[in-house]
């Protein structure tokens, strides 16, 4: 079984279509798996740097700060317990890895739930070619044709580098490569648009994506050395 969307040129015209693997697209959301996933993706984003400092590492004398009896205040052996004003913190932060691991599998399984979530739902959209110079009017009009609803995930090849340079400053668009495409950046984007090329490439594969993007690089050095010899 296979899905079917529509490419648009940039204008809006219908230019063709691509069918979409039912495997990817069309399978069964898992919420436990998808929120796992997310927050072990959102954990390895902390710095873990927080620490604050105890009682052995302030500033402070060791000498105690007042007599034990006769002044019917409590007892208290240093200026520097977490008791006193400028004393240390009890059970305080410490630098630590918020890292959790999580098989590619379950990383795979999350992707693939929350994009067949969004092409249920028809927010899946895909432009043949954003723009052919690096003009943040026609590129913005390219992508807003198909949602006027806040935030929207823009999803390009590596070699649209035309594109990413329109974009890159829009509000409420972000950008990401197709290969690094993630559950987390499209659960918080309201519609996802992709790139023909950016698509093709996703569905083909890291491997076959790896090729295309090496012939892409060798015919753009062709074509500089034809014009550096004419």
């Amino acid at each position: 079984m296979a899905l079917t969307i529509d490419i648009k040129s940039p204008e809006g015209k219908k230019v063709g279509d691509i069918n979409l693997p039912a495997d990817i697209f069309d399978v069964q959301a898992n919420v436990p798996l998808i929120h796992q996933v997310v927050v072990a993706q959102l954990a390895a984003a902390r710095q873990g740097t927080a620490k604050t400092k105890n009682r052995g590492e302030v500033s402070g004398t060791g000498k105690k700060p007042f007599k034990q009896k006769g002044t019917g205040r409590a007892r208290q052996g240093s200026v520097r317990a977490p008791l006193q004003r400028h004393g240390g913190v009890s059970h305080g932060p410490v630098p630590r890895k918020y890292d959790q691991r999580t098989p590619k599998k379950m990383i795979a399984a999350a992707l693939k739930g929350v994009l067949s979530d969004r092409q249920r739902e028809d927010r899946i959209h895909c432009v043949s070619n954003i723009t052919d110079a690096p003009t943040t009017k026609g590129a913005i009009s390219a992508v807003r044709q198909f949602s006027d609803r806040k935030n929207v995930l823009v999803v390009l090849s590596r070699s649209e580098d035309l594109a990413w340079r329109s974009l890159r400053n829009a509000d409420n668009l972000h950008l990401i490569v197709n290969d690094q495409l993630n559950a987390y950046d499209i659960l918080v984007s309201d519609d996802v648009v992709f790139s023909e090329s950016a698509i093709r490439e996703f569905i083909a594969g890291p491997a076959k994506a790896a090729v295309a993007v090496a012939r892409e690089s060798e015919v753009s050095l062709e074509t500089e050395k034809q014009e550096v010899s004419a």
